[in-house]
């Protein structure tokens, strides 16, 4: 069989077309729970589940066990579900001993069965016997992990899955606070579509009050003061964070600092960045562009390498190296001062 994307699968269970099949792997654990969950629910209706549903978990499990599932003939039922859930912690599952049944299955898979591996955080390699076969014979999904410049895109497609709207401003904040793990940020805009009328976009009114980010106290409002070199105003962020630490860990704002500024350093390679070269770092709305745009012109390509390494300078100090009794607070304190007032780097070794 070929492999499949997530989108075609998908499309295929809105058909009720099911694989005998499924080998779900990958790095992205998101797709694999949201397929495996909508064949768990839909294969068949909840009366017919008790007898012909199985859920296993790969570490109480093995491989005979999961085949015996498997060749079980439903029950008063069209189909019977067999899914294996954290299949990667199935002792047995690439061993020699086991290959030759689940050779045997897999070739000549019970057609009335519909059975799911939940392959997660890895994948199997496609060199060895096991990788070929189920590349061969299963519907296989391998999920990856999206980059940082791709999660702006994604995140707004899934907002117009949902008939629903989003402003450039709310979809940057929500992709530079939350990141790459879709499941927090499908969870997240999910529970702010339940806060819009039918029609209304999500805003960044509304991802500040629903996130749990303060309005003016945050670390987007404190890069933007860097770029603009408020000194009193980035002092009064400061002072938020040090009175608030558990609403303002110090490694998630490192990181959004280090991707702002690692980002600045690619656009230094451009004389007048495009608005593609803004596309390919993720930077797709006005509002940011333009952001970035002042810090071109504020902060120059060796000042931008040099707060690099202040940064990381600074997460090294978070993990206790060479920061003696610091605590967080005074570590974002001290790197935000050495970004507005620069001071050789030689002096700080």
């Amino acid at each position: 069989m070929p492999q499949y994307s997530p989108d075609e699968i998908l499309q295929q269970l809105r058909q009720r077309q099911f694989q005998p099949i499924y080998f779900l792997q990958g790095e992205e654990p998101y797709y694999i729970d949201l397929i495996a969950n909508i064949l768990e629910q839909n294969v068949m209706p909840e009366h017919e589940r008790g007898f012909n549903q199985v859920v296993l978990y790969g570490k109480d499990t093995d491989a005979a066990t999961v085949l015996g599932q498997a060749r079980r003939f439903p029950m008063m039922a069209e189909r019977s579900v067999v899914i294996v859930k954290e299949a990667q912690a199935i002792a047995d599952l690439e061993s020699e001993k086991a290959f030759p049944f689940l050779e045997a299955y897999l070739k000549n898979p019970l057609q009335s069965t519909v059975l799911v591996f939940c392959y997660k955080h890895k994948t199997l390699d496609a060199r060895k016997k096991l990788g070929k076969l189920m590349g061969e014979k299963a519907a296989l999904l391998t999920s990856k992990k999206l980059y940082d410049n791709q999660v702006p895109g994604w995140l707004t497609a899934y907002v117009r899955s949902k008939q629903q709207q989003i402003t450039g401003q709310a979809t940057a904040m929500l992709s530079e606070y939350i990141g790459a793990d879709l499941s927090r940020l499908t969870n997240e805009v999910d529970k702010l579509l339940l806060n819009v009328a039918p029609g209304q976009p999500i805003d960044e009114d509304l991802v500040q009050k629903m996130v749990g980010i303060s309005k003016e106290y945050n670390i987007f409002e404190l890069q933007k003061v860097l770029v603009q070199r408020d000194v009193l105003k980035a002092n009064r962020i400061l002072q938020y964070f040090e009175a608030n630490p558990k609403a303002n860990p110090l490694i998630p704002n490192l990181t959004l600092l280090f991707g702002f500024f690692t980002k600045l350093l690619v656009l230094h390679q451009a004389p007048n960045p495009s608005d593609a070269d803004f596309k390919k770092l993720g930077i797709n709305n006005s509002f940011a562009q333009k952001e970035y745009q002042q810090a071109l012109r504020v902060y120059n390509f060796p000042r931008t390498r040099d707060i690099i390494h202040l940064i990381r300078r600074a997460d090294l100090q978070s993990k206790g190296i060479e920061s003696g009794s610091m605590t967080e607070g005074e570590i974002l304190r001290e790197l935000v001062f050495l970004i507005l007032h620069p001071v050789p780097l030689s002096v700080l070794a």
